[in-house]
């Protein structure tokens, strides 16, 4: 394992215990306690060798029981390829496509495959009511009031606390509130750039990035993007002196599900930090994470200021709050204007409603909770989909988050196909909708934040009857 990262030298490893019988097909893996015991590594470096193998259909997660070597009996769909962007203009933009998708966002006779949110079933309703009582009752004049340009006293200290899951050293100090991370990543984008400056995105990525980049005159370059480990790094470095910043979804990649190995997280900060580029990091999904710990950001690697870090409560515990936060380094000052410029503060009651909530102990027992139920839906999806869909469909695999990335045969239009869905009751998001190139037009991203019961796996097999048709 000398010469390659240690977790791609020890599924290698596993691999030829595999191919030569010592684990046997059916048979269960050895713990992750186990073999982070046996071969000297981490139990993080074990589980993302275990993803890697899983990539290669060699093993398969059960939930709530293990990894276990891949049978003849059992189909394993395997994950999509890597993605290999051109840099050409594309033939026209995808916005009429976005907008047809989410013209029926409130509509509830539909089943939202399209949605990377969670279910309402799964919010912990009563006591954000709870909460936002105590808010009322709390602030001057029951809210009514602006609030502190930097945000919500209460609420930037428990971030800044809640950094420490991931071996952050934040004070309240550094975190300045917004609404939502989209509202955070604006701020950096209009902070750090001017139109017709480059940034780096990955490749799919999340259309709204894409979107907003466009409104503000920037130029996108695309990553090639593995399903598993996230961008190439040395397909970043051939690039870095071109462009003026970097945005990474280093943690569950929407939509692609992607989570950068700690090493490689570690590799590009220093790249950027070498370059004096600034790294946007959009870590919306970190919470949510299917392993025994929570995958660090870049920013714990970050000694120069250069990650402007962001998050929100909009995917793990009210959409509707719009409360969320950037850390942003040393560029806290350029930030600040901007919100000063565009909101002037934050919207008090919200914010103190969530802190409320945040320091009763509930946010943790809740995600707890919500990780549960998205696992279990995940590995759901997964089976449905090898039972359901035709030879040659590919899915990716997520250890955390709320979608996944699913590539079609190459003669499947996935445009056509949310027509068709839709006269089913079906909404999908389709590739085309993730990217500014002419690409990902027989991929698909689907949601498995819903309440999983007998209807939505009805869904789904009418899903793929229509990929096979």
């Amino acid at each position: 394992m000398k010469d390659k990262t240690l977790y791609a030298g020890l599924a290698d490893t596993l691999s030829q215990l595999i191919a030569k019988g010592a684990i046997k097909s059916g048979e269960k893996l050895p713990s992750i306690r186990t073999v982070s015991k046996a071969y000297g590594v981490s139990k993080n470096t074990v589980i993302e060798a275990y993803l890697l193998l899983e990539s290669r259909s060699l093993i398969h997660s059960r939930p709530q029981s293990g990894f276990y070597v891949s049978g003849e009996a059992t189909r394993v769909l395997p994950v999509p390829t890597v993605s290999n962007p051109g840099q050409e203009a594309p033939p026209k933009e995808a916005d009429g496509l976005i907008g047809k998708v989410f013209q029926n966002l409130n509509n509830n006779s539909i089943t939202q495959l399209s949605l990377s949110v969670p279910d309402q079933s799964f919010l912990p309703v009563a006591k954000l009511n709870k909460s936002m009582v105590a808010a009322i009752r709390a602030l001057p004049g029951g809210g009514t009031s602006y609030g502190d340009i930097q945000g919500n006293a209460r609420l930037r200290n428990y971030i800044a606390k809640w950094s420490f899951t991931w071996g952050g050293n934040l004070g309240m100090d550094d975190i300045v509130t917004t609404a939502g991370a989209m509202n955070a990543i604006s701020f950096g984008l209009m902070a750090l750039t001017k139109p017709g400056d480059m940034i780096a995105v990955e490749s799919p990525v999340y259309y709204g990035i894409l979107q907003l980049a466009k409104h503000l005159g920037l130029k996108v370059l695309e990553l090639p993007t593995h399903p598993v480990t996230g961008i190439d790094v040395n397909g970043l470095r051939e690039i870095v002196q071109s462009i003026r910043l970097c945005l990474l979804v280093s943690n569950f990649n929407n939509p692609l599900g992607s989570c950068m190995p700690d090493e490689q997280k570690k590799q590009v900060v220093e790249l950027l930090t070498e370059a004096q580029v600034p790294l946007i990091e959009d870590d919306l999904y970190g919470d949510v994470y299917f392993g025994d710990k929570r995958p660090k950001p870049c920013k714990a690697y970050d000694k120069a200021g250069i990650v402007l870090w962001c998050g929100s409560f909009s995917k793990t515990l009210a959409p509707g709050y719009r409360v969320g936060w950037i850390a942003p380094g040393k560029f806290i000052k350029s930030i600040l204007r901007q919100k000063a410029f565009h909101s002037i503060s934050s919207t008090a009651l919200t914010q103190e409603a969530t802190a409320h909530f945040l320091e009763n102990g509930w946010y943790e027992k809740h995600l707890i909770q919500l990780r549960k139920k998205l696992f279990h839906n995940s590995q759901q999806f997964i089976r449905s989909l090898g039972e359901y869909f035709p030879e040659g469909t590919k899915v990716s695999r997520p250890q955390g988050g709320f979608v996944l990335w699913v590539e079609l045969g190459n003669s499947i239009n996935t445009a056509v196909l949310y027509e068709k869905a839709m006269a089913h009751g079906i909404s999908i998001a389709p590739g085309r909708m993730f990217t500014l190139q002419d690409q990902f037009h027989h991929c698909m991203r689907l949601s498995y934040g819903l309440e999983w019961n007998d209807r939505l796996e009805e869904k789904l097999k009418t899903l793929g009857k229509l990929v096979a048709q």
